[in-house]
């Protein structure tokens, strides 16, 4: 064990202090009347940890104190394991700035913000081509898990609503919703929030490690609520196929006379999709595709804060989820989980919309792509790498247009050439690695790369696959074909210093390193949660 885990690092600074002297009679001196930042108290006093100062101090001292812990976080731009949007360009920081005090739900307030509110609504329908934009019902939200658990709600609304109508319980057995067992957390939390049994459909290679729309069908019945089909998966950026999944649910309506909703978790994809590959057939197009959900703060590329819900009609929202408010000054609406908001995150959407337009957009997400090509195909080229994402891998449609252009050149910088997916490069080491070098964890590339300022995860696939462990690269906007060139470097130099017997690097085999440098921090004490039912969200 950690000497760490022996010693109280709090008593340790408590009684290494100096002790405290009385006011000097003669000199005045006074610690607690100097005006600089290092100078005030809490230059030789910290700021108390488990509940609040007796006295506080003036604005600049805290902010400089407040900075100066923060500067201990990582850097933004190379934490490559976020979707989340970590730059905007300044008017745009300006422009929230300007805003940070306004609160959405305030409509009679703030009529321009609500404007906005609804302009972007409408947009999004209209690139998800919803059947009628003008009409285009939906809300934004803190983010896509709140999107995800509105989306729900509504499905298991409106399965109520027609067990009710065919005199039918609505408890017995209760309602089901089905999602690969690869889901993100928040898929999970509206089963787990809402009462709804989660139908875990398992994963494989041959699946690419996502839903496999076949086996999702052995797991509906009359009380599925709606399927749940992610766009984008967290562990290795892969699309699932709602195009096949939709199919297969209008087989399954002919047969039993019983329809199945698909809601699409487009948190990444649906602002990736429709510019890198406008073809394919994923949203409202398909009429089984009732609701969508997106963060606009990941690939919509708005500060952290606003995630978004449409529904492709007003019916597929059932009206008493929807509440009628009077008490603000005018009559207003509200289909959310949370009341109260920032409005600074919307405008900031609205502004990324404004100001890159269609062919912004996509310049973003073809970018994006093909700085994930360079590096998925740099670490197969080492050797010492497996990846386990597709988008560097040409397409049926694109091996045929390579074939048939054979003489004049595939065009590799077309990415509607290639299979979709998000620009993310999920990566292993390659089986020949593995049998050469057993003694080699692969989490320690995690660590060492920590040690360069990257932030790179290193973690299991979902169940099922749970023995597969990858380390995964979110390419975001930022990430530029320079940084990826250092990042490819940075691999290989510790990837080489680990192999290397001679190195530092390898040492961590003979100290038996561990990864998680900060013990239990964030954890909760054993047996105060649930058990672990599979998907991203292994319980603490």
């Amino acid at each position: 064990m950690a000497l760490s885990k022996h010693i109280n690092p709090d008593r340790l600074v408590r009684e290494s202090k100096d002790k405290k002297s009385h006011h000097h009679h003669l000199t005045g001196t006074d610690v607690n009347s100097t005006s600089h930042p290092y100078g005030a108290r809490y230059g030789t006093a910290c700021i108390p940890k488990y509940h609040m100062p007796s006295k506080g101090t003036n604005a600049e001292t805290t902010y400089q104190l407040i900075h100066d812990e923060l500067s201990l976080d990582g850097s933004p731009s190379l934490n490559l394991a976020s979707f989340v949007n970590t730059w905007m360009p300044e008017p745009a920081n300006k422009l929230m700035m300007e805003n940070m005090s306004k609160n959405l739900i305030d409509q009679d307030e703030y009529p321009m913000t609500q404007k906005i509110h609804t302009q972007c609504v409408s947009m999004l329908a209209d690139l998800w081509h919803a059947p009628s934009t003008h009409q285009a019902i939906g809300t934004a939200t803190t983010g896509s898990s709140e999107a995800i658990q509105l989306g729900g709600l509504a499905m298991k609304r409106r399965w109520q609503e027609r067990r009710k109508a065919a005199g039918k319980s609505i408890h017995e057995p209760g309602p089901n919703i089905v999602m690969g067992a690869n889901a993100q957390v928040a898929l999970e939390k509206f089963a787990r929030y809402f009462e709804v049994e989660c139908r875990l459909v398992p994963i494989s290679a041959e699946s690419k490690y996502r839903l496999d729309p076949k086996k999702a069908m052995d797991f509906v019945d009359e009380n599925t609520i709606g399927v749940y089909v992610i766009l984008g998966s967290t562990y290795t950026g892969h699309y699932e196929p709602v195009k096949e999944m939709s199919d297969l649910l209008d087989e399954y309506e002919k047969k039993t006379g019983i329809s199945v909703p698909i809601h699409v978790d487009g948190a990444s994809g649906a602002f990736v999709a429709p510019f890198a590959h406008p073809k394919l057939l994923w949203d409202f197009k398909l009429p089984r595709v009732v609701s969508i959900n997106t963060s606009g703060h990941k690939f919509g590329l708005a500060y952290v804060g606003v995630g978004w819900v449409i529904w492709r009609s007003k019916e597929h929202l059932p009206k008493d989820l929807i509440f009628e408010l009077h008490y603000l000054g005018s009559v207003e609406y509200s289909f959310s989980l949370n009341f109260s908001r920032p409005a600074a995150p919307i405008i900031a959407q609205y502004f990324s919309l404004v100001h890159l337009g269609f062919e912004g957009y996509r310049s973003v997400a073809n970018d994006g792509l093909k700085n994930a090509r360079l590096l998925s195909r740099a670490l197969e080229k080492s050797g010492w790498y497996t990846v386990l994402s597709d988008i560097h891998r040409p397409s049926a449609n694109g091996l045929l247009q390579k074939g048939a252009q054979a003489t004049i050149g595939f065009n590799e910088e077309n990415t509607e050439n290639y299979e979709e997916g998000l620009p993310v490069v999920a990566f292993r080491f390659s089986d020949n690695f593995q049998e050469k070098y057993p003694e080699i964890e692969q989490k320690w590339i995690q660590t060492l790369l920590r040690a360069k300022g990257w932030i790179v995860p290193n973690y299991e696939l979902a169940p099922d696959l749970e023995h597969i462990q990858i380390l995964r690269v979110v390419i975001r906007e930022h990430m530029t074909e320079g940084l990826v060139d250092s990042l490819v470097s940075d691999i290989v130099e510790v990837t080489e210093g680990l192999i290397d017997h001679s190195s530092s690097s390898h040492a961590l085999n003979l100290l038996g390193h561990h990864s998680n440098t900060h013990g239990n921090v964030g954890k909760m004490d054993d047996g105060s949660a649930f058990q672990y039912s599979g998907t991203y969200s292994k319980q603490c």
